[in-house]
């Protein structure tokens, strides 16, 4: 397949993002399609043993299986390191599975990790359940507690994984602070910022040495596919990342790229929307007299409103609030909503609303949930791009 010469990579650069996510990565072939080709192929042909040979040993460019990379795989994974000012670029089926193989790769027996203690229920279980079974321990910390951060790392503590915004009580962790402590302690650092999205916060910038998504949520934005990222320098995407995932297996499906590559095309203003209709919705919400507390990075009275300022360009589309009254007004008032969608799902252009106790962290008791602050009364909305006015209609029926 002929394919046309590509921008060099410093004018590639000179793009400004809205541009980046229409056409960073494009690969076109000789037919000069407008829209980006599908291929659903499992393998390659070669024109000779020779070239075989010289695509396994690396010697020649080009595809040899789509485990391992596709055209579509390629393109999707260009494009996200371009937008996240990224090196290099690994996609994988599934946001879980970019987590589990961002830690696993670098891990051996006799490691300790440190994390941000409110993480999703799947991240909390894979820290504080599976890495035990391969001898490998944990300390988990309020990620808004400096002190505790610099207390938790040891001799052997080879990473740190934080989310912030954090799911689902939207705790703000300091980046920066903590790759300080990171870069002392010669760990890395593994930043999951599905709830921020790339167009709020830039972990990299911030000094992260890793980047890890679900793009599953708001870079899909259309509840369609199933895909994960990790982004971080070359040396570790090539040399750590990738021999793992290629002899393990966690690959994207070319399909499920390609639908991706096509929603990267307008994440800018489908991000901008949900945004600006999440800040309207938090401070609605604040001061209610049926809702006992926002949590929201972009409103002052969050506490950790002063870090989310500094890193964050904005709140975010994400909105956790607690209602009056426990689980029952809680569950009452998701019942009464006409228009907001009930789901454990997030960041797609419909608003959908969970009760994280008892579904995304339903794997965890009720001691560790209280001491999380997942109380019986949260609630976690993830804002769509509806027209706000509708979405507060919605909301003031239900809370009656």
């Amino acid at each position: 397949m002929k394919t046309r010469k590509q921008p060099a990579k410093n004018q590639k650069k000179s793009l400004r993002l809205a541009t980046t996510l229409v056409r960073g990565g494009l690969i076109r072939s000789n037919f000069g399609e407008t829209s980006d080709a599908i291929f659903m192929n499992s393998g390659f042909v070669y024109d000779s043993a020779e070239t075989a040979e010289s695509r396994f040993n690396g010697v020649a460019p080009g595809f040899v299986y789509s485990r391992y990379l596709n055209p579509n795989l390629a393109m999707l994974e260009e494009r996200l390191a371009l937008m996240e000012g990224a090196q290099r670029c690994c996609v994988m089926a599934s946001g879980m599975a970019a987590v589990f193989a961002s830690m696993m790769c670098q891990l051996k027996v006799g490691d300790h990790v440190v994390a941000s203690k409110v993480l999703f229920g799947s991240c909390y279980y894979i820290v504080t359940q599976i890495l035990p079974r391969f001898g490998i321990g944990y300390t988990l910390v309020d990620g808004a507690d400096l002190k505790a951060w610099q207390k938790a790392f040891r001799k052997n503590t080879a990473l740190v994984f934080v989310e912030t915004p954090a799911n689902p009580t939207l705790d703000i962790v300091d980046i920066e602070a903590v790759a300080k402590f990171c870069k002392k302690a010669k760990a890395k650092l593994i930043i999951d910022n599905v709830f921020s999205t790339p167009l709020v916060q830039h972990p990299l910038k911030l000094g992260a040495d890793i980047v890890v998504y679900s793009t599953t949520k708001h870079i899909d934005g259309q509840g369609k596919t199933l895909g994960g990222a990790v982004l971080g320098s070359k040396k570790f995407i090539d040399e750590v990342l990738l021999p793992f995932h290629r002899h393990t297996g966690p690959a994207l499906s070319p399909f499920n790229a390609w639908l991706t590559m096509k929603s990267l095309e307008t994440l800018d203003l489908r991000v901008e929307r949900h945004c600006k209709n999440a800040k309207n919705i938090a401070k609605f919400l604040d001061g209610h007299p049926r809702i006992e507390r926002v949590f929201y990075p972009g409103l002052i009275t969050h506490p950790h409103y002063k870090t989310a300022k500094k890193q964050m360009a904005n709140g975010g589309p994400m909105v956790a609030f607690s209602v009056k009254g426990g689980k029952k007004a809680a569950f009452a008032f998701m019942n009464c909503l006409r228009l907001i969608d009930i789901s454990n799902n997030l960041g797609d252009s419909k608003s959908l609303i969970t009760h994280p106790a008892s579904t995304t962290h339903s794997n965890m008791n009720a001691a560790t949930l209280a001491e999380l602050g997942i109380g019986e009364a949260l609630l976690r909305l993830s804002v769509g791009i509806e027209d706000i006015d509708d979405l507060l209609d919605d909301m003031k029926q239900a809370l009656g």
